[in-house]
């Protein structure tokens, strides 16, 4: 169910990192920052509940929706009571397992902004839409995530090695140049939207989204 899962949404245009066991689970939502864990309450090693309790425990403030047992009505209840923002009772379909972590992406992280901005460009990361104006740029799956990745951190520098792990899966062997790739497919939409904004590059380091002087 993992393996399909973490299928479904790279398809659907997501960077996914997929856990068989909650040891691992909360070691991969310790190191990085993620926008939602699918958190399964039945794992060897360590619970869903553990996990989440840890996590919570630890301030993280990461979204969190608990897939728990059919009809389990008390299951629910802890899910709630340890930390997780949402849950989900099994068999669920895939179709309504998105739309709750759209949601709890909409709605953030604590203190994270749902809707983000630079210049006059707006980016909706849980609709997946960017915006300028009423004019929608048309994003790849892989175009988005760089921009969103930037967009998170205006006027900062990110390293390649950076977006790497927001866009692309912890097991991206791959060139890490390929990101130059879709920076310069960005640059060219962005220019042709008039978003008033800019993206800058960091020699030595990585990029930098900026807005325009007015």
């Amino acid at each position: 169910m993992a393996e399909l899962l973490g299928q479904g949404m790279r398809a659907d245009g997501y960077a996914v990192d997929v856990a068989f066991d909650g040891l691992r689970g909360l070691e991969l939502a310790q190191s990085g920052e993620y926008a939602a864990i699918v958190l399964d309450l039945m794992l060897p090693g360590l619970s869903g509940y553990r996990v989440c309790e840890e996590l919570r425990r630890a301030e993280n403030p990461v979204s969190i929706l608990m897939l728990t047992a059919k009809n389990g009505e008390y299951d629910e209840v802890d899910a709630l009571d340890c930390g997780a923002d949402d849950f989900l009772s099994k068999p669920f379909s895939y179709p309504v397992l998105t739309a709750r972590l759209r949601a709890l992406v909409r709605r953030g992280a604590r203190g994270r902004p749902a809707v983000l901005s630079a210049g006059d460009l707006r980016i909706d990361p849980a609709a997946r839409r960017c915006t300028v104006g009423e004019q929608q740029i048309r994003l790849t799956g892989k175009e988005f995530g760089v921009l969103e990745c930037l967009a998170r951190r205006v006027q900062q520098a990110v390293a390649k090695g950076e977006i790497l792990d927001a866009v692309w899966d912890s097991n991206f062997r791959g060139d890490v140049n390929i990101v130059e790739v879709y920076i310069a497919a960005l640059r060219r939409k962005l220019t042709a939207a008039g978003a008033g904004c800019a993206i800058e590059t960091v020699w030595g380091i990585g990029y930098r989204l900026v807005p325009l002087a007015r």
